[in-house]
């Protein structure tokens, strides 16, 4: 199984995690029942957010991992709108309540707001220093935010940087990656099939992922998780609410690709120019 540090100092974490946009307008027990299995094969990254049905997603993780806490690094974030100091430490306690458990083991600003960025990261180390938290990051943040939060915070505290990333969309590879890299900073891929635009088997992209799974015994989405968490601070998040689709998503936990698999995926999903400004959903 495919794992690696997620930071410069956090535990050792699968590059497959399991996200959960959206998975409140799934089946309620069949998402529990998904995000179980996630667990069995090995998928214990689970992330959330208060945002996410507003709330709800929290509830069904809590229901998810009820009685195996201990098994799951587990990750939610605060709303710009609520990362005022005392606002930031509201939102970790509702989190922790609808998650059932005692602490996080990384806590997200889910994208810069009106509140100082000083006041949001003084709050997650108050919450930090109490246990309520082990580690926390930030999420959409480019490099110039990244920067600032890295004067602010210091070397090796900064856990993550969790941002959208798929064949698509490869914009973080300019500078977002590298400078994670540089600085012990984990890379988190969301929404790594991208948003209901998974290429088409028929696409000239869907024909080179068809055969480079064939040559694999794998399926094309499992190639597209092999291929996104190949450089070294990147974890991949995709959502499934359902058993089967979690059961192919772990399945590119056993995958290697070739060096030539690699530059046939490359060349037909170019990353493209750098753009003018990151790229989120």
């Amino acid at each position: 199984m495919q794992a690696r540090q997620f930071g410069a100092n956090g535990p050792s974490v699968p590059v497959i995690g399991q996200g959960s946009w959206n998975i409140e307008l799934s089946d309620r027990a069949g998402a529990v029942a998904a995000l179980r299995r996630g667990l069995d094969l090995g998928l214990r990254h689970l992330d959330t957010a208060e945002m996410y049905g507003s709330g709800r997603s929290e509830e069904i993780v809590g229901e998810a991992i009820a009685g195996r806490r201990d098994e799951v690094f587990l990750v939610s974030k605060v709303l710009p709108s609520n990362a005022s100091r005392a606002g930031t430490r509201r939102a970790c306690e509702e989190s922790l309540r609808r998650l059932r458990t005692d602490r996080l083991d990384c806590f997200l600003l889910h994208w810069r707001g009106s509140y100082a960025l000083e006041e949001t990261l003084a709050a997650f180390e108050d919450l930090k220093r109490e246990g309520k938290l082990l580690s926390w990051g930030v999420s959409n943040f480019d490099v110039d935010d990244l920067d600032e939060a890295l004067a602010i915070a210091g070397e090796g505290i900064i856990a993550c940087n969790q941002v959208l990333y798929h064949l698509g969309e490869r914009a973080i590879e300019h500078m977002v990656i590298p400078w994670c890299e540089r600085h012990g900073v984990a890379v988190t891929a969301y929404s790594p099939f991208g948003q209901d635009d998974f290429p088409l088997a028929a696409s000239a992209g869907g024909r080179v992922l068809a055969d480079v799974a064939i040559a694999h015994g794998a399926t094309p989405r499992q190639v597209a998780l092999a291929f996104l968490t190949l450089q070294s601070p990147v974890f991949a998040i995709p959502k499934a609410a359902k058993a089967q689709h979690v059961e192919d998503n772990a399945g590119a936990l056993r995958l290697r690709l070739s060096d030539s698999d690699v530059a046939r995926i490359d060349a037909a999903f170019p990353r493209g120019p750098k753009p003018r400004s990151l790229p989120m959903l």
